[in-house]
């Protein structure tokens, strides 16, 4: 029985490593044979597959690197035209500060010019009014005189109308007393002869 055993176990251990031996074997052959019916196909696959991931590989480098630039020149446009409406919006401010300031300096002009016309028409009306009153009191001075001389003048006239009717009336008198003194002689002359 030991001997048997021991043939047996000898026997079933070398056809374990046969067994194994023989699966590789035939992977082995398996793949040459794959190699010698699809190897060349397989190398070609390989070497376009290679190539393919290698111009994908540049395609996408180039593409990041074209995407980069264009990120960047996007950007520097993007300051640029930043900087450009900035440097616009301060020309626009200064330039509309200085409008602001003269149109400041044209309102301060034109409350200056208004005041000065208004202070030579202030001027102007009192010379105005110390001329009117002036003349006023000229004509007043005159008309009181002219009234004055017409005052005297009536007053002369008057004067010399009772003058002249006082005159009047003692030449009346004189004339009645001169016909009262012809009548007596008369009368005496008419008694002078009636008495002889």
């Amino acid at each position: 029985m030991g001997p048997e055993t021991d043939m047996e176990a000898n026997g079933a251990a070398p056809a374990e490593g046969n067994a194994d031996a023989a699966a590789n074997a035939g992977v082995e052959n398996v793949d040459k044979i794959r190699d010698i019916l699809f190897g060349t196909q397989m190398r070609d696959y390989d070497k376009r597959f290679a190539r393919l991931e290698e111009r994908l590989l540049k395609e996408a480098t180039d593409l990041r690197e074209d995407t980069r630039r264009r990120f960047d020149t996007l950007e520097a446009f993007i300051k640029k035209e930043f900087e450009a409406l900035g440097m616009r919006l301060a020309a626009e401010k200064t330039a509309r500060t200085d409008d602001v300031q003269h149109l400041s300096e044209g309102m301060k002009d034109l409350a200056r010019t208004s005041e000065r016309r208004s202070a030579q028409l202030e001027d102007q009306l009192n010379q105005g009014h110390s001329e009117l009153r002036g003349h006023i009191l000229e004509q007043s001075k005159t008309l009181s005189d002219e009234i004055k001389n017409r005052h005297d003048d009536l007053h002369g006239l008057l004067n010399r109308e009772v003058d002249g009717l006082r005159d009047e009336k003692t030449n009346r008198t004189d004339l009645a007393s001169m016909f009262n003194e012809v009548a007596l002689r008369l009368t005496k002359d008419s008694k002078v002869p009636g008495a002889e």
